[in-house]
């Protein structure tokens, strides 16, 4: 199928220069339904807080994002700077102000460059998207990204194929209380902003809110869908098909993020089964994902298996240790309330040695269960943000 209906410009301005493109614009022929998930953090930034406002009225002509500058804790300037850049982009687009979302990311508390800013967003003249363009478009995001993350999937509905493109940022600062990164989300359909809005809470559950990189929730963290396309979806049938679809493309681009998470070198994917309920297989998923000791164990390449009990202790969750089973890929490790009688500690260490890891928990006690993706946690991360700002 085509790529979704948007036109796309990137430019570069402020703390990145001539260096990169740092500026997107994403704009729409005309005005796209639109839905989002915003961060849980109690200081958000006033880029995020003008956002929720376009995605409260439903619709939008255009996402501008900026990277290198997060625009939180500026005060009233920040607000100031955030509607200047609104009621600019949409005079050169011929819409709204309250029609333009927009999204920073970058360092809190410093000033946004507003004259640069603006004078890059004057030279700005968005184009027809192509695979170029939105390569170019997911680059202009990153920040301590080490590479730019974008996925495609397609529905199949009685409309025909429709497809849908993702792009994302994010690496550090990452933790489930959504939206945990940046994430745009193109749809080439058109459906109600409520509708929308339905698909992507869900597929944010088993996607950008069951991912952990470093337990910190960004104060800019979103993800937002636009259906910028013409083809009316309103059959259940064929919402059902576009969230299944919907929810494959967050899955994907939220993986990407857990493995270009800050110094990661393995991915670990934690599968809680047979928990008491949902919520608690999920609080015991995040429990051992956000554990320093266990992923510091990973990057270690150390068959410490002491450390994922503990983490599933410390929720104070009622477990029954001897129902819990432990295995990380095929090697079992726990039975009984003990080490497994057939425990190989050489071969847990070589399976370790992977660059992905499955750490299987099973509890005994329920039917539920919970998939958490993390990282592990390696002096690589310590030294980005020792040297952040420097």
């Amino acid at each position: 199928p085509a790529l979704p209906a948007v036109n796309i410009a990137t430019a570069g301005f402020g703390s990145y220069g001539a260096q990169r493109d740092n500026l997107l614009l994403l704009s729409f022929e005309r005005s796209a339904p639109c839905a989002g998930i915003f961060t849980q953090n109690s200081i958000p930034g006033a880029p995020l807080a003008w956002s929720r406002q376009v995605v409260a009225s439903g619709s939008a002509r255009a996402l501008l994002v900026n990277a290198g500058n997060a625009n939180v804790f500026t005060g009233a300037q920040g607000e100031a700077d955030v509607a200047a850049l609104a009621t600019q982009t949409a005079q050169q687009l011929g819409c709204q102000a309250s029609e333009v979302a927009m999204a920073s990311t970058g360092v809190i508390g410093e000033p946004l460059p507003r004259e640069a800013f603006s004078a890059a967003l004057t030279e700005l003249q968005p184009q027809p998207s192509g695979a170029a363009s939105w390569q170019a478009a997911a680059n202009a995001i990153r920040t301590t990204d080490t590479f730019a993350k974008g996925a495609r999937r397609r529905a199949k509905t009685r409309q025909g194929e429709i497809a849908l493109l993702g792009i994302a940022k994010g690496s550090g600062m990452i933790a489930p209380n959504m939206a945990t990164l940046l994430a745009f989300l193109f749809i080439d359909a058109r459906l109600d902003g409520q509708r929308l809005q339905t698909l992507l809470d869900r597929a944010n559950r088993t996607s950008f809110a069951a991912i952990s990189v470093d337990s910190d929730t960004s104060t800019s963290d979103m993800a937002l869908a636009f259906a910028s396309g013409q083809r009316l979806l309103e059959s259940p049938e064929d919402l059902d098909a576009l969230g299944v679809a919907l929810t494959a493309l967050c899955e994907d681009l939220a993986e990407q993020i857990v493995r270009d998470g800050e110094g990661a070198t393995k991915l670990l994917r934690i599968h809680i089964k047979r928990a008491g309920n949902a919520e608690q297989a999920r609080q015991l998923a995040r429990a051992v994902a956000e554990s320093p000791l266990v992923k510091t164990a990973i990057a270690g390449e150390d068959a410490n298996w002491g450390r994922v009990l503990m983490a599933l202790g410390k929720t104070g969750i009622p477990l029954d240790p001897t129902k819990i089973e432990i295995a990380f890929g095929a090697q079992k490790v726990t039975a009984s309330g003990m080490r497994a009688p057939e425990y190989d500690e050489a071969a847990v260490s070589a399976y370790l040695k992977n660059p992905e890891i499955d750490l299987w928990i099973d509890l005994g006690l329920g039917e539920a269960e919970a998939r958490f993706l993390t990282c592990d946690l390696t002096e690589g991360y310590i030294r980005i943000n020792a040297d952040y700002r420097s």
